[in-house]
């Protein structure tokens, strides 16, 4: 007998048909049998050990977050209820070029400061790995939800040529190319870069083009945050869309939008360069989320040169006073390579997180709003808190335009994903709300998308893009990674007020064909593993 039966479901499917009424049984990990209402009517219906009455629910694929940063939270908290209670089956991290493998003790020690305020500085973890297959070892240790990887092609320069402004030698460009096929090879999905982050940002593009050359030879896809999402944000898109039609690279737009009053309504600017690509052959896909603010780290905001050489050394040069004076010119000024080409507008500069408990009274303000009631200048505030909490702010920028965000989520090759930052006392609430976010207010509220493109948009499609022959659908054979959600009440719990509260009406959860979430509550259940990509090299 079957494990599970979930009967009388409105099952959308991933594919973007209809929705259907059917019996979906589960068992050993997979949907074994899917019969649609008119076999149930008049014939047998299908019996399992336990029936799930899902009457009034959407069951479809589990989402797929195309772009996470929960690297060291799925270690952390392996339960990892903030993205399991949003029906997320399936992460992929390594993102923005940083993360956490292939490292040396070196390397290993300057990325947990770099990114301090994406993750932590891990104090709390056992770093017992240094290539890429160990970290997804680690990972198969037990986590609830599924997670693939990206090679962040950041970690790669600094283990092979630091954190220096230069062109990597023909040696060190030789060593990345062999980690990068090692990472591939132990099962990463493809690579990422950060070009607005040290020191990913300092490799030039015939460089990223021999690293993109190897992802293509595995089968692997590219997923740049690429040069700019302010001025100069179409040049940076057609940037990466050259570069990888000279390396024969398919191509993923990480959260990709337009940013910044330089941008306001040129999203069909950006979405006619794609199309043009598109129809002459390139692989393209992207991924979005749909809020207006962004997040990263205040730190990222520095221009290039004051992070060169890595984090000890950018704390050095804060600490001078005649650099700091260039710093703030740059970031006031001219706008830094770091702020996307923008001068710095502080009144959209909100502190979310900080590592120093003394620091805590900034979190939620703006720095601006900081500035004004110490009777100080903004700069003062915010150099403050990058010495003071050694790089670790987080920070929210408000500096998105809604338009942009509605008429990107609606095009074919468009996927989800939160680039939720898990770490600080009030993080982007696209953290915890992203893919309710998508059902709840972009469907049901303003019908931007309709539930059957919405689900296709959040399952089938980031699974295709990942080469997952088994994963995306509800279709017989396919792995029991599945979401019960009511399409009338499901909705984002999380707000900018209250980023950490779950949403409501997804009350299951599926991971590997197990209760990940059952009528609402995280059970004990740690179901999901790293997904290997094992593709075999082209040349």
């Amino acid at each position: 007998m079957a494990e599970l039966v979930i009967r009388d479901a409105d099952v959308v499917d991933g594919t973007g048909g209809p929705a259907y009424r059917a019996d979906v049984v589960v068992d050993g990990g997979r949907i074994v049998s899917i019969v649609k209402e008119a076999a149930t009517a008049g014939g047998r219906r299908p019996s399992a050990a336990r029936e799930l009455d899902a009457e009034g629910l959407v069951l479809s694929p589990g989402f797929i977050d195309m772009h996470a940063h929960s690297d060291l939270a799925l270690l952390r908290d392996p339960e990892h209820t903030a993205k399991a209670a949003q029906g997320v089956t399936l992460e992929v991290i390594g993102q923005d070029g940083l993360s956490y493998a292939p490292v040396d003790d070196r390397t290993l020690a300057e990325v947990r400061s770099a990114i301090t305020g994406w993750n932590g500085h891990g104090d709390d973890i056992d770093f017992d790995w240094r290539t890429v297959g160990e970290y997804l070892d680690r990972l198969d240790r037990g986590i609830a939800v599924n997670a693939a990887y990206l090679i962040p092609q950041g970690t790669v320069r600094a283990l092979a040529v630091g954190w220096e402004d230069r062109e990597a030698t023909a040696t060190e460009l030789g060593r990345m190319r062999r980690l990068v096929a090692e990472g591939l090879e132990q099962g990463a999905v493809g690579m990422s870069s950060g070009l607005t982050y040290t020191p990913g940002m300092y490799a030039k593009d015939a460089e990223l083009t021999e690293l993109c050359r190897v992802v293509a030879s595995y089968d692997g896809y590219y997923c740049p945050h690429h040069r700019s999402y302010g001025a100069g944000a179409l040049e940076a898109y057609e940037e990466m869309v050259a570069l990888t039609r000279e390396a024969g690279c398919p191509l993923h737009l990480a959260h990709a939008t337009m940013n910044f009053g330089v941008n306001k309504g040129r999203a069909p600017e950006l979405l006619a360069l794609l199309d043009e690509a598109l129809a002459a052959g390139a692989d393209i896909t992207l991924d979005t989320y749909p809020y207006t603010p962004g997040s990263t780290t205040l730190a990222a905001l520095l221009p290039s040169w004051a992070n060169e050489g890595g984090p000890a050394r950018a704390l050095e040069r804060l600490t001078d006073e005649g650099t700091t004076a260039r710093i703030r010119h740059h970031l006031e000024v001219l706008g830094s390579d770091g702020c996307h080409g923008v001068p710095v507008e502080w009144e959209t500069i909100e502190i979310s997180g900080v590592t120093s408990p003394a620091l805590a009274e900034y979190v939620g303000h703006t720095v601006l709003e900081s500035a004004t009631r110490r009777g100080e200048e903004p700069w003062t505030t915010a150099h403050r808190l990058l010495v003071e909490d050694r790089l670790g702010p987080t920070i929210l920028q408000h500096v998105g335009h809604e338009e942009n965000v509605r008429l990107i989520m609606r095009h074919a090759v468009h996927t989800g994903g939160s680039d939720g930052i898990l770490q600080g006392a009030k993080p982007h609430p696209r953290a915890y709300g992203t893919f309710p976010e998508y059902l709840g207010r972009y469907v049901r509220e303003l019908g931007v998308l309709s539930l059957e493109e919405c689900v296709a948009h959040l399952t089938s499609r980031p699974a295709a893009r990942l080469r997952l022959p088994d994963r995306g659908l509800v279709s017989e054979g396919y792995r029991a990674d599945l979401v019960l959600f009511d399409p009338a009440t499901v909705a984002a719990g999380s707000s900018f007020a209250q980023p950490r509260t779950l949403p409501t009406g997804i009350p299951h959860v599926l991971v590997d064909g197990r209760f990940v979430i059952e009528d609402g509550r995280r059970t004990d259940v740690l179901a999901g593993r790293a997904v290997r990509r094992t593709p075999t090299a082209r040349g």
